[in-house]
């Protein structure tokens, strides 16, 4: 096994009993969650565990025909086993066994109800209703000297899917609720670039060329935010090259005009994971009128802190000033910044409209092909990708993403200054 599937097979034996390996295409999921499930299967006789997806023809084709006999033929070379092809079920020499079953099939179904498992591995979970997901927990209730656990892989949906509900933000998708117990839900992402050992080159080169949605999914392994009217989409976004230390002068060189964006927010310090982040973007206008989105500095800081990066961010692009949202404080924000430095050129922004109602223009531009990114901005993309025309759906606040709108807005949507700085600008008196 590879470096992440070993600790990925560390997660399996944890204190977790709810356990989901997301990621990419040929990551590697598949075949270390079948290793620990015929590991728990030798080590409990008379055990009963049960492998399941949506269709049982792909079942059979991939993991039977597959991913299994691989397993034991690399893992486990000197145990032997029996195959029933008929009722898709592997019998081992101590009594223990793995059923393999689709849950496309009524009668099929009827009949795992009739069983109980040690363990419930539901392979490609993507595909696999909440309900149905529910029925198999029933039967995870064998009493055979293992902890029950429930095995999860899947390459991650959208947002609105019950494995990101569940997984990543600790709720019952059903009720909204919060879990009764977050400690017994675990996850961990595997990705194709952790096994380059067994896949070829051209593979991975295949799937870098993806669009842009399907290549978040089964190469990054992302979940794709689902929101009904989104103003951005994933596709949307137009790329030009990351910006490193070695070329960021060359790229602010070819701007117009660069300004550091602000959304701040009430964080007290980077331990303070109620509060939201603070947005820092960084946005140029080139000579051709072309919007430029440079830098995410975003950072969860107290005043000083996120004060001070901004700055940073300031001076290594050379900006012409730092736009600050003075929603959030009033005249704090001006105050924090001038405690850094007495001289910074800041305007402050006022929020008279709601946020849907300045995202809508910027996301024009977008529609117009008139923004570029500069490399993938992961956290602040999946941000712009959860405004829709009827509000913001993400669960917390767009502070990345508000930041870059206050950005683009006053760079190309707002008719520049005849004086150099306009008078809200902050100097030391």
């Amino acid at each position: 096994m590879n470096a992440a599937q070993v600790e990925a097979n560390r997660l399996l034996g944890g204190e977790a009993r709810h356990i989901l390996l997301r990621g990419g295409s040929r990551s590697g999921k598949t075949f270390v969650l079948l290793r620990a499930l015929v590991v728990r299967a030798l080590k409990a006789p008379g055990s009963r565990h049960g492998v399941f997806r949506f269709r049982l023809t792909a079942l059979r084709s991939t993991i039977l025909r597959d991913t299994f006999p691989k397993v034991m033929r690399l893992c486990f070379p000197a145990v032997r086993y029996r195959f029933d092809r008929q009722d898709c079920v592997v019998a081992f020499g101590n009594g223990s066994s793995i059923y393999f079953g689709g849950l496309d099939d009524a009668q099929r179904t009827e009949k795992i109800l009739g069983l109980e498992f040690a363990t419930v591995y539901l392979n490609e979970a993507s595909q696999i209703s909440f309900g149905a997901r529910n029925m198999l927990l029933t039967r995870l209730a064998q009493r055979c000297g293992l902890v029950v656990r429930e095995y999860i892989d899947a390459n991650p949906p959208a947002t609105d899917h019950w494995l990101y509900g569940l997984f990543e933000m600790g709720i019952d998708p059903k009720s909204g609720e919060p879990l009764k117990d977050r400690s017994a839900y675990a996850t961990m992402i595997l990705n194709p670039g952790t096994n380059r050992e067994n896949l070829s080159e051209d593979y991975l080169a295949r799937l870098e060329t993806l669009p842009e949605r399907e290549r978040r999914r089964f190469l990054l392994g992302e979940y794709q935010a689902a929101v009904d009217g989104a103003l951005w989409r994933l596709e949307i976004f137009q790329r030009r090259p990351e910006v490193t230390a070695m070329t960021r002068e060359d790229v602010a060189r070819r701007m117009r005009r660069i300004v550091v964006a602000v959304d701040p927010s009430g964080a007290s310090g980077p331990d303070d994971v109620r509060s939201d982040e603070i947005g820092i973007v960084v946005c140029g206008v080139d000579a051709e009128g072309l919007g430029h989105v440079l830098e995410d500095a975003s950072v969860r800081e107290g005043p000083a802190g996120w004060a001070a990066r901004a700055l940073k961010a300031f001076d290594e692009w050379g900006a012409e000033r730092i736009i600050a949202e003075r929603n959030f404080g009033g005249a704090l924000v001006e105050a924090t910044i001038r405690s850094v430095r007495a001289q910074a050129a800041v305007k402050t922004v006022s929020a008279a409209r709601g946020k849907v109602a300045r995202a809508e223009p910027v996301a024009a531009l977008y529609e117009t092909g008139r923004v570029f990114h500069h490399g993938r901005f992961v956290a602040l993309e999946d941000q712009l990708c959860r405004f829709s025309v009827q509000g913001y759906r993400g669960a917390r606040s767009p502070d990345r993403a508000d930041a870059l709108v206050w950005g683009l807005s006053t760079l190309m949507l707002e008719a520049r200054p005849a004086a150099a700085w306009g008078e809200n600008m902050i100097f030391a008196r």
